[in-house]
């Protein structure tokens, strides 16, 4: 896709589930041990690219993974995540937490949008935000390229936003899952690096 005529005013950097719950070493997957190297790069690969949208006027938002809590304050997790993430318990992900928070290096968020699947579009009020906010280009990252970043990408594309992918700004679990995710969304998005879109927002 060629490069967009849309103003950095309506510029707009989804970040994907890049909270303390998912990257820090005493949030609920750190505590579990699952983490990756290229994941726990991310939010330093990412903050030049947020520190510039600041300072252009565009906006940063946070889309956070959430496990909405019911009685007793147990949480309601899907049957396919207690199979993969048996680890996951109450107060994991809790809204509001300091788990389901954005990480410091990138905090704090223009917007913050609470998610319970892979899309950040399923079923929060993003696309109503993004609207009422006049953001009609979406630069994406985060975690994971094949789960939530996909998602939110595919999602996006047929909502009509000018969308971008970052080929630098997000990670999985495995390097070669991220590639073929990447590859997977050429024809949906716009592939660009980090450095790419800065140049670009000059």
């Amino acid at each position: 896709m060629s490069k967009s005529a849309i103003p950095v005013e309506k510029t707009g950097l989804i970040i994907v589930d890049l909270t303390n719950d998912f990257l820090a070493p005493n949030g609920a997957y750190g505590r579990a041990g699952q983490g990756a190297q290229e994941i726990a790069a991310l939010p330093e690969r990412i903050k030049p690219l947020v520190d510039l949208l600041r300072a252009k006027g565009g906006w940063v938002i946070s889309a956070q993974f959430t496990l909405v809590p019911a009685k007793g304050g147990e949480p309601i997790i899907s049957p396919h995540l207690k199979e993969l993430r048996p680890f996951l318990g109450k107060g994991d992900f809790a809204p509001g937490s300091w788990g389901n928070s954005l990480v410091d290096t990138l905090a704090p968020a223009d917007l913050v949008v609470e998610k319970v699947a892979y899309s950040s579009f399923y079923m929060t009020r993003l696309e109503w935000v993004l609207k009422k906010c006049g953001i009609e280009r979406l630069l994406v990252g985060g975690i994971v390229t094949n789960g939530g970043v996909a998602s939110t990408v595919r999602d996006a594309h047929v909502r009509d936003f000018d969308t971008t992918v970052l080929s630098d700004g997000c990670a999985a679990f495995s390097q070669a899952t991220h590639n073929v995710a990447i590859e997977a969304l050429k024809p949906v998005a716009r592939v660009a690096t980090i450095a790419e879109i800065c140049a670009e927002l000059g």
